[in-house]
């Protein structure tokens, strides 16, 4: 295993305290209860907004902390859920009298954990609603997971309902906008790699040097099948047609269309992805209206990609296009 780290028991706690280290305006971290918090928050009459999941998948959900988007993150261990004493901490740090939203992609320990948190809050006196991401069409039900599960919309669900927050919206308004993106949107990924969890030591799965696997999990859960290498070309159609199918998406509508890289993708390759796919949605005059590529909810140093298509509608523009000022994302400000 060959890791920039100290001591695998440490690196996520060394990780939280080079993110306040590196961005002290945006950001502050508890380390009590290992939990980030936006710098300037609670702000009051606002929607707090917070989500969470294992460590791992940096930027998300930590790099999504600030302005515009996220006022706190909840990182549990290495692909490992968050408990709910984090998540309830977070949801008091974050209460401004307006209630908080929990955005909750769907893993079984994510799910029961923020539930959990939730009912403590409310306990509190604190509104609290939650949202489940499950976006992933690759398979039904998984090794973490009943039903779908959370991937690439969950990024977009946090800019496009923190924008919407940010404007000062009622917690009903946010909670409603977070449900139509979650619906409208779908992902698939693949992996040319496994990735090592530095606890273990070892790759979490094995792959051959002439195979890759098609609609992998963030987490190398198996996907629909395992197949011999293929061209970009090849493998942007196995990842979309599956996408375009689920969404029904027809002639004159728009996407935001999200290039996600794995960890080890270098962005010449994911641009490579980018353009097949531009090709596709050509092809089916299908108009993207927006994009983002990068690596932005990875599975450690994983190589391979995730696509994400969202149908846009005005609202969901309006608040993609607002004001955003985190270490991963900014636009506008």
């Amino acid at each position: 295993m060959k890791k920039l780290i100290n001591a695998p028991d440490d690196v996520v706690k060394e990780a939280l305290a080079g993110m306040e280290a590196l961005h002290p305006e945006l950001l502050r971290v508890d380390f009590e209860n290992q939990i980030i918090v936006r710098a300037d928050g609670p702000i009051k009459g606002k929607v707090g907004i917070i989500s969470g999941g294992g460590s791992g998948h940096e930027p998300m959900h930590g790099g999504f902390v600030g302005y515009g988007m996220l006022d706190a993150a909840c990182p549990g261990a290495v692909f490992t859920s968050p408990v709910p004493d984090q998540m309830l901490a977070a949801t008091r740090a974050v209460d401004g009298g307006a209630g908080v939203l929990h955005i909750v992609k769907n893993y079984t320990g994510d799910v029961l954990n923020f539930e959990m948190a939730a009912e403590l809050a409310a306990a509190d006196g604190v509104e609290v609603a939650s949202v489940v991401t499950n976006d992933d069409v690759a398979v039904q039900d998984s090794l973490y997971t009943a039903g779908r599960r959370g991937v690439g919309v969950t990024v977009l669900l946090e800019k496009i309902v923190g924008g919407l927050a940010e404007a000062g919206a009622p917690l009903p308004a946010v909670t409603e906008l977070a449900k139509r993106v979650n619906e409208q949107g779908r992902s698939m990924g693949m992996a040319l790699t496994s990735c090592t969890v530095p606890a273990a030591g070892v790759p979490t799965f094995e792959l051959g040097e002439d195979e890759m696997e098609i609609g992998i999990g963030i987490h190398g859960e198996p996907g629909r099948r395992r197949v011999k290498l293929a061209s970009a070309s090849e493998v942007t159609e196995m990842l979309v047609s599956p996408i375009l199918e689920d969404l029904s998406l027809k002639a004159g509508e728009r996407v935001l269309a999200f290039v996600n890289g794995m960890g080890g993708t270098p962005l010449l390759e994911l641009y490579v992805v980018a353009n097949e796919l531009a090709k596709i949605l050509r092809g089916k005059h299908v108009t993207i209206a927006r994009s983002l590529i990068g690596s932005y909810i990875t599975s450690l140093e994983m190589a391979g990609c995730s696509i994400t298509l969202l149908r846009l509608d005005d609202e969901m523009l309006r608040c993609w296009d607002a004001p955003v000022h985190t270490p991963a994302l900014r636009w506008g400000r």
